[in-house]
């Protein structure tokens, strides 16, 4: 059986070592998402639960922002 499976994994094993990649990026970012799931011990929804998810890993920018700061920014002495 272990031979079977590596010779349908084959092509993928081969692109691994020859690419040096994986799908860790992958896997750590679906590990926290279920890190998210479990600590809201089950959503209602999954508007819900996708709002979860984009909230803590959305990159959101949750500061408010003044009409002071936009006219700091476009200041030609910054």
């Amino acid at each position: 059986t272990i031979a079977k499976r590596f010779e349908r994994h084959f092509d993928g094993v081969l692109n691994a070592l020859y690419l040096k990649q994986s799908n860790a990026r992958a896997e750590n970012l679906n590990g926290r998402i279920q890190n998210v799931k479990s600590i809201g011990r089950g959503y209602r929804s999954f508007e819900n639960f996708r709002a979860a998810t984009l909230f803590f890993f959305g990159d959101l920018d949750l500061y408010p922002h003044t009409h002071l700061d936009s006219a700091h920014q476009n200041s030609p002495n910054c």
